[in-house]
């Protein structure tokens, strides 16, 4: 081989190119030449370091990458190792041949992509100076995709987002469906890793009606869709998501549905009813959470504060720990008139002042209705106004009208007010179906 690159590099420059192009034709050609990374490795550093021409030297790039990511070498960890071998030579030339580089780093992507080392493949792809080339915004758009692609695999959710932010700028460039598509899907799971559960849940779940992504891909979209809007923050937020989720029949079949019939129903949940849909998660939907400092010793045990059944726990460990506790919290409200901050505890399996925390942090941020009494140690709950159900009118019927009457008896009224407004609900529901033919009126015989 340095025989032949010496008798070539006394040919005239015009005669260069076709001649190192030929003798790269001739290595890929001979079949089960065992040297055959030793030549192109001879080839290359001659082109690059012996002066040959630019011109020469890009012409015989181009045509290497084309072998390399063609099927004339079949052995993919020798395609690799010609790969990287090639760029660590053109590397201190790399801005002469930034096109045939960066063509080199996504033929060398495609093969850690075919052996699923995405945190290699990602590497190298942002290592590609997708400036400096001459590509258009819906290109980069594609690599930018492809890089988030790549680290969502790898669960490094913190660069996917610096590259989800570029592909942001350049989304509008593109109008091509799957581009679209693909976006989409990492915009929902960096939410998902970022633990913004509701806007995650809300992506997934309009993922999942699209006709164009496979059957089972959209069963597991609405799958992601159930567990994030499961672990979302309690409040009237997560009651729209949840209400959505169970109008739509699909997640009927899911494992899942129970859990996410008791959260919309507003059932409080036991810690035996979660241990298998806790089985589901991910790893980063079970991340450890810690308290703060003024947390910490606002939940501390006082004197007198232990009652019977309270826990010890000054505060909830995991995300999905905390997601359950913040929903029996807005459960209670609906059961109870007002509970007890051991009482309360008891039923989180927290101490009294670890439960008074979570109740006063889900009151200032609006996601429950009440005031806590600190003198008698006691939490209020406030009845929910009808616009903040997320169920809204009966069946969509319309506004159903109601008197309130004050019975005079604080412990009664709301129950006596939810029995008003269930009847009035049937009755609109029965005239309804009547007006439309749906049931026919019986005569009672005596």
């Amino acid at each position: 081989m340095d025989h032949k690159l010496a008798q070539l590099s006394a040919l005239n420059q015009k005669d260069k190119g076709p001649a190192y192009l030929s003798l790269l034709s001739a290595i890929f050609s001979s079949h089960g030449n065992a040297n055959i990374a030793h030549d192109i490795h001879a080839l290359v550093d001659h082109l690059i370091n012996q002066d040959a021409g630019i011109i020469a030297g890009r012409q015989v790039l181009t045509e290497l990458v084309k072998g390399l990511t063609s099927t004339a070498i079949p052995n993919t960890e020798l395609r690799k190792e010609i790969v990287e071998d090639v760029l660590s030579v053109v590397q201190l030339r790399a801005t002469s041949y930034e096109e045939q580089v960066n063509l080199l780093k996504f033929g060398l992507a495609d093969i850690l992509e075919h052996e699923e080392d995405c945190s290699g493949a990602a590497r190298v792809l942002r290592g590609v100076n997708l400036e400096a080339s001459q590509r258009t915004d819906e290109e980069k758009l594609q690599v930018y995709i492809r890089i988030v692609r790549l680290l969502l695999e790898e669960e490094d959710s913190v660069q996917a987002e610096t590259y989800h932010n570029r592909a942001t700028s350049l989304i509008h460039s593109t109008s091509d469906r799957k581009t679209l598509l693909a976006y989409k899907l990492c915009h929902a799971r960096i939410s998902d890793y970022s633990r913004k559960f509701l806007e995650a849940a809300s992506r997934y779940h309009e993922l999942s009606f699209v006709g164009e992504i496979d059957e089972d891909e959209r069963r597991l979209m609405l799958s992601a869709a159930v567990t994030c809007a499961v672990l979302a923050p309690a409040g009237p937020n997560r009651s729209r998501i949840l209400s959505s989720l169970c109008r739509d029949e699909r997640t009927a079949e899911l494992p899942s549905y129970s859990v996410l019939t008791k959260m919309f129903l507003d059932h409080i949940l036991r810690p035996i009813e979660i241990k298998e849909f806790e089985k589901t998660l991910k790893p980063h939907q079970l991340a450890q959470i810690a308290l703060s400092t003024n947390d910490r010793l606002s939940s501390t045990l006082e004197d007198g504060d232990l009652v019977e059944g309270a826990g010890m726990r000054t505060g909830p460990t995991t995300v999905l720990d905390r997601a359950v506790m913040e929903h029996n919290v807005l459960a209670s409200s609906r059961i109870y008139n007002n509970i007890s901050f051991g009482g309360l505890g008891a039923l989180l399996d927290l101490t009294p002042g670890a439960a008074e925390t979570m109740a006063r942090k889900m009151i200032e941020q609006g996601r429950l209705k009440g005031h806590i009494d600190q003198v008698d140690k006691l939490i209020w709950f406030e009845a929910a106004r009808e616009e903040d159900d997320a169920q809204g009118k009966a069946g969509g019927l319309g506004d159903v009208n109601q008197d309130t009457e004050d019975t005079g008896s604080l412990f009664t009224k709301r129950w006596d007010q939810q029995i008003r407004m269930t009847a009035a609900h049937v009755e609109s529901l029965v005239q309804h179906l009547s007006e439309n033919g749906l049931v026919r009126s019986a005569t009672i015989h005596v």
